[in-house]
């Protein structure tokens, strides 16, 4: 299984979409579904040999760094990869990836930088210079001999739906070999505005048109780009194998919190109600968590739920929550419709099956 670490809660950075949303939503109804933990320490406090014995007994095991901004903990990140064997990946914002020495470095072998396009895009959502430093540390890494897969991680947020344009602004860098992302929709009950959300999803689901016509282009000359939202449609479909929730949380998926409980996944990382287990559990007993809403969808065997998260806070109402059900079924659709044109090009020898083969749960979003 694949086990995110939250080894700080802290960030040295204040997205528009995360920090400041944050800070204006206090009373979101919240405590009244679940049950919080807020002892939790703001900075990983787990014994490494405890999280040693645990991880060895899960032959499948892979560890992601993640935060808040896991490089605020550098030292942590260096004794348990001192200590235990198995492949690291780490989600980042990448302004100080320049601080982790490069043996580490190159021993994680999948990066997932937060970039969101261009230099202004990214700036404004982000902060002014966040984009040169996620450039030129990006850059530095692979001069100091990275090889591991580098995957740009984007946010698209609600005043911003042209996701092919920004898609094509991260290609352009040549930096990247994968791109994912994630909508900035649903996570937060102050941000429902109807028009807005309304307007935002009739083009964002025209930009993902013209992307995917793009991608499926591209396609017929040889290249297959990895765009994770494609790619993880287009396989299960090639191989007719329908998914659970494609993030794999709270069933090939888990979150290790800072005092070392196990949450389904890092944003449950305080509700009591999604705690699975600690880490004196056995891996093979961890609590497993479902989702029930969907079970009449005619697109869940693709798409698996969304997130479990999403569904179970409901901070949306009815009406929200099938705008993005709906972009989700418009994208899957779109693919669909590709998949002749995606299957005469295997045929034609001028791709094969295994471009669209992937590693599934480290934390690329499938379904955005």
């Amino acid at each position: 299984m694949h086990y995110h670490i939250i080894l700080t809660e802290r960030c040295n950075l204040q997205c528009k979409y995360c920090y400041e949303k944050s800070m204006l939503e206090f009373n979101n109804g919240l405590e009244k579904k679940f049950t919080f933990n807020f002892s939790e320490p703001c900075v990983s406090t787990i014994d490494i040999q405890k999280l040693k014995n645990f991880i060895s007994k899960d032959p499948e095991a892979a560890i992601i760094f993640y935060g808040g901004e896991p490089l605020l903990q550098i030292e942590k990140i260096k004794q348990i990869m001192d200590n235990i064997s198995v492949p690291f990946r780490m989600q980042t914002n990448g302004q100080l990836l320049h601080l982790l020495p490069k043996e580490y470095t190159n021993r994680i072998t999948k990066i997932l930088i937060s970039i969101d396009g261009n230099e202004q895009t990214t700036d404004f959502y982000r902060g002014k210079g966040t984009y040169k430093k996620v450039i030129d540390n990006t850059n530095l890494i692979k001069q100091n001999g990275y090889k591991g897969e580098l995957v740009a991680r984007m946010t698209a947020a609600q005043d911003n739906p042209n996701i092919y344009k920004n898609v094509q602004d991260i290609l352009s860098t040549k930096l990247f070999d994968s791109v994912h992302w994630q909508l900035d929709v649903g996570f937060y009950k102050t941000d429902f505005q109807k028009e807005k959300i309304e307007n935002f999803f009739k083009e964002y689901n025209k930009s993902i048109t013209k992307l995917i016509n793009w991608w499926t282009n591209e396609i017929q000359t040889g290249k297959v780009h990895k765009l994770y939202p494609f790619i993880g449609i287009t396989e299960s479909i090639l191989n007719n194998t329908p998914t659970k929730l494609r993030c794999g949380a709270g069933q090939q998926g888990y979150t290790i919190s800072t005092s070392g409980n196990i949450q389904a996944c890092p944003i449950m990382n305080s509700i009591e109600d999604f705690k699975a287990g600690t880490l004196d559990t056995e891996p093979q007993n961890l609590k497993k968590f479902e989702i029930n809403e969907c079970e009449n969808c005619s697109h869940l065997s693709l798409c698996g739920g969304r997130c479990l998260y999403w569904r179970k806070a409901s901070l949306w109402p009815t009406e929200g929550d099938n705008l993005i059900c709906n972009s989700i079924k418009h994208y899957i659709d779109e693919i669909q419709n590709q998949i002749p044109k995606i299957k005469q090009a295997i045929k034609q020898n001028k791709i094969s099956l295994q471009n669209f083969n992937y590693e599934k749960y480290f934390g690329p979003e499938v379904i955005p």
